[in-house]
């Protein structure tokens, strides 16, 4: 499966998808896998449409992101979260769903110009929202994030998190502030939150983090000094562990997860 993305139809298609969104959620039927609809699946849905938004090209496919009315035959239809795609569809078809639901999101929060309040247009060139009032364009936003796994020979360092649900120990995340480079952020984040310094942060790679409209990049660094003091506020407990007798830490199907993985797999290389 290939997707190509673009602002506006430019090829002609052999087919067309869609991809609806109702109240930030994805719809389908009760019962299946998510999925893109076919053009035949989707006008037999009936479906409200409030807006469509062309994304690009799923396998020559034209693909359209949907904003619709939320359908209200709970016996028909589910609405779903984008984390609940999470090891349950491939990685091309979470990274689809997410698109649709940014690009969605994007056309509902920019609707109107954040400064002089007019009405905005859509600009036919590129994917952005224009008020010629203010000479303003809109576009869809990401915030970047750092997440670095911290390793010291055949430990690395795991925190569970505030916000968490579950007994998970992850790696250390944080968002990038502004005039920031992202080697500041990672010492930044890290002292802050368990109190430790590192060194030789190495790019590991990045995923799209659509809750709502994040760009995660994962780094591993080394540890270079001091002693864990978590800061009692977004961190609850952190430690180090072992690669061979790690907790229970998230999905492969995350950044934090693949992380984890590249370094236990590279310490049982070693032994």
């Amino acid at each position: 499966m290939v997707f190509i993305p673009a602002t506006q139809p430019a090829q002609v298609a052999t087919a067309t998808c869609y991809i609806p969104v109702a109240n930030g959620q994805l719809v389908n039927p009760v019962g299946s896998t998510w999925r893109p609809f076919s053009q035949a699946e989707f006008a037999a849905t009936h479906l409200v449409i409030n807006s469509q938004h062309f994304m690009g090209y799923l396998d020559r496919a034209a693909c359209w992101a949907v904003d619709v009315e939320k359908p209200t035959d709970t016996a028909t239809w589910q609405w779903q979260g984008l984390r609940s795609l999470l090891g349950m569809v491939n990685e091309e078809y979470f990274l689809l769903a997410g698109r649709a639901l940014q690009v969605v999101q994007w056309h509902l929060d920019h609707q109107f110009c954040g400064r002089c309040g007019r009405p905005t247009v859509s600009n036919d060139d590129e994917r952005a929202k224009v008020c010629h009032q203010c000479e303003i364009h809109f576009y869809p936003r990401l915030s970047p994030c750092v997440i670095v796994l911290i390793t010291r020979g055949d430990e690395c360092l795991l925190a569970q998190h505030a916000r968490s649900k579950q007994a998970i120990y992850t790696a250390l995340a944080g968002f990038v502030e502004a005039g920031e480079r992202l080697e500041d952020t990672i010492h930044r984040e890290i002292l802050e939150e368990v109190g430790v310094a590192v060194h030789s942060p190495r790019y590991f790679h990045s995923q799209p983090w659509p809750f709502p409209h994040q760009l995660m990049l994962g780094f591993h660094a080394e540890y270079a000094s001091g002693d864990i003091q978590i800061d009692n506020d977004e961190i609850v407990d952190a430690r180090w562990w072992r690669y061979d007798q790690l907790p229970q830490v998230p999905p492969i199907a995350t950044l934090a997860g693949q992380l984890i993985a590249h370094f236990v797999q590279q310490q049982t290389n070693q032994k």
